[in-house]
């Protein structure tokens, strides 16, 4: 089995169409990296992933808009194409398992989300159990491992 997980932005709103009685959400994400080429010029590359959800769970679709950051992951695809100038294009395909909104661009509340009960992304409020270094009474030897 090879699995594929992506995180990155999505270039435009989902589409959310039914085939053969099944829902699909389409949705790509794209995925900026920035690196400095031999001659020390700052360069990005940016790779497209194509994303096909197949679910009864459509929920999601309203918040699938463009720019918002998600977590995405499921099998690959690899599919090819023809290309205006006659030769053969390649595109990965996404046929995903389960997909996580983790953010938007501009932060904040989703642009274009419906009013709904969860109408907006609240982070997790950050409170743990966890206590600060100050809080430790255990020599530092004393590890549990």
């Amino acid at each position: 089995m090879i699995k594929l997980q992506v995180i990155g932005n999505l270039g435009k709103d989902c589409v959310t169409n039914t085939v053969n009685g099944k829902n699909v959400i389409n949705f790509n994400v794209a995925h900026t990296e920035k690196f400095r080429d031999a001659q020390g010029n700052q360069k990005d590359k940016t790779i497209w992933v194509e994303c096909a959800y197949w679910t009864d769970r459509t929920g999601i679709a309203p918040y699938l808009k463009k720019g918002t950051q998600v977590y995405a992951e499921g099998t690959p695809e690899v599919r090819t194409y023809p290309k205006n100038d006659g030769t053969t294009g390649v595109s990965l395909t996404l046929r995903v398992v389960s997909v996580q909104l983790l953010g938007s661009r501009t932060g904040g509340d989703y642009q274009g989300a419906p009013a709904e009960p969860q109408a907006s992304y609240q982070p997790a409020a950050q409170t743990s159990n966890i206590p600060s270094a100050s809080d430790i009474t255990e020599p530092v030897d004393d590890l549990p491992f």
